[in-house]
């Protein structure tokens, strides 16, 4: 039995190096697939804390503001999940279904980046900014 387990592991960590260096351009099944979905969130979920934590930072002097930030990000995650959840819904219980989920979050999470990039790079005197340009 413990021969069959190390026989097991030793396989799955062989197959990593490969796993991790997949082309996602070219991935056939559905594993590779859901691999790549999930690395695709995992790049614009970083980056999306990234640009959270700069927009925190210029706000370290306001703090009514940095809790509207808050409140608007906490909403925001809860109705990116909820409308993931919808519009997958009809993959529910397959394969598939988790991929799907991460490619959804990934698409609402690379528009939410735009939206914190923009504030971001407003230009000085911008009254529809919240975020004060950098110092």
């Amino acid at each position: 039995m413990k021969l069959v387990t190390l026989a097991a592991l030793g396989s799955i960590f062989i197959s990593l190096p490969a796993y991790a260096s997949t082309d996602c351009d070219k991935a056939e099944d559905q594993s590779t697939m859901t691999k790549c979905a999930s690395d695709a969130l995992t790049k614009v979920d970083k980056q999306l804390n990234e640009n959270y934590k700069k927009i925190e930072k210029r706000l370290a002097d306001d703090e009514e503001t940095k809790k509207l930030l808050v409140s608007s990000q906490r909403l925001w995650m809860k109705f990116r999940d909820a409308e993931c959840n919808f519009a997958t819904s009809t993959t529910s219980g397959g394969s598939i279904h988790s991929m799907m989920v991460a490619t959804c979050r990934t698409q609402l999470t690379t528009a939410r980046n735009k939206q914190l990039s923009d504030y971001l790079n407003c230009e000085e005197g911008d009254l529809t900014c919240p975020v004060p340009s950098a110092d």
